[in-house]
């Protein structure tokens, strides 16, 4: 039997929710609802493309030149955006996982991510996959195994839809007050609010032609500390919302203007919850600092 490129594919359902995670990456590779698509995931024969459903782990997005430092120790991360001269979305979604408690409306995956040139420290990952009647639950922990401190940072990459052709035709809202400035590079260079400008979407409007490849902060929150992005039908027949913990200090938004092949761009937008922004271990910017024998753990997920 041939293994598909994302590795052994698990099932997880409860009452009219669905979804499929993948051996590699972790990947959440498909979610449904009813039997229909409230992610934009990607087919059981293909690789994971343009981060569909994966986990960005030790760090998310961006690190400038692939290099860094962190109490003297010297990380150097290989440049898999050359365009752009960046490491990008960490060094765990190619690799396989493996499975430590499976049920029918659950998994628990573990990866262990041993000392390298890129991240010269011992890490344990577990990503816990919770399939509900509302939707999926994703708890993530982090043990430090070193024997010194050691950065850590970590996002998400589902794409979402309402099934509307393009993602033009749905309405979003993200409670953000600030967005992040980047320079040619996709790295930030500062901040500005978003009141009064194209990217001001903490009132629910139209997403129109306007293009997102954008990461927001200054999250509001509910009394539970959690922030909700929202993205909705124009007829109100459906929509899905990715919310996260107070943890996730950030959140990417991506309305996929540059995806190949052409035909899938727009058609989802990644919703991305990060605990740190692009660059992060260069600018220490919200690096969560692990010491020695510690865990640190977080949640989000998807509401429909």
């Amino acid at each position: 039997m041939q293994v598909p490129p994302s590795g052994t594919q698990h099932e997880i359902a409860s009452g009219a929710a669905r979804a499929v995670i993948a051996e590699v990456g972790a990947t959440l590779r498909s979610f449904e609802w009813n039997g229909v698509d409230v992610i934009d995931g990607f087919a059981a024969d293909e690789a994971a493309p343009a981060g569909r459903g994966q986990v960005l782990a030790p760090w998310p997005n961006r690190l400038e030149d692939g290099t860094y430092s962190y109490d003297g120790r010297q990380g150097r991360a290989e440049i898999d955006e050359p365009d752009r001269r960046n490491a990008i979305h960490g060094l765990v979604r190619w690799l396989p996982w493996t499975i430590d408690i499976g049920t029918k409306d659950s998994i628990v995956l573990r990866r262990r991510l041993e000392a390298q040139p890129a991240y010269p420290w011992d890490l344990d990952l577990q990503v816990a996959y919770t399939v509900s009647t509302q939707g999926p639950r994703v708890t993530t922990q982090a043990t430090n195994r070193s024997s010194e401190p050691a950065p850590f940072g970590i996002g998400f990459h589902p794409y979402v839809t309402v099934g509307t052709e393009r993602v033009d035709d749905a309405d979003l809202t993200i409670p953000a007050e600030e967005r992040l400035v980047m320079d040619e590079r996709a790295l930030p260079t500062g901040s500005e609010r978003v009141s009064g400008t194209d990217l001001d979407f903490t009132d629910p409007r139209s997403i129109g032609p306007t293009r997102l490849d954008t990461a927001f902060t200054g999250l509001r929150r509910d009394v539970a500390g959690r922030t909700s992005i929202r993205l909705e039908r124009p007829d109100r027949e459906r929509a899905v919302e990715v919310w996260m913990d107070e943890d996730y200090r950030y959140v990417m938004v991506y309305t996929g203007d540059t995806l190949e092949p052409a035909s899938r761009r727009r058609q989802g937008i990644a919703i991305e919850p990060m605990t740190c922004p692009p660059n992060a271990f260069r600018t220490g910017t919200d690096v969560i600092r692990l010491e020695p024998l510690t865990s640190w753990s977080a949640d989000w997920g998807i509401t429909v």
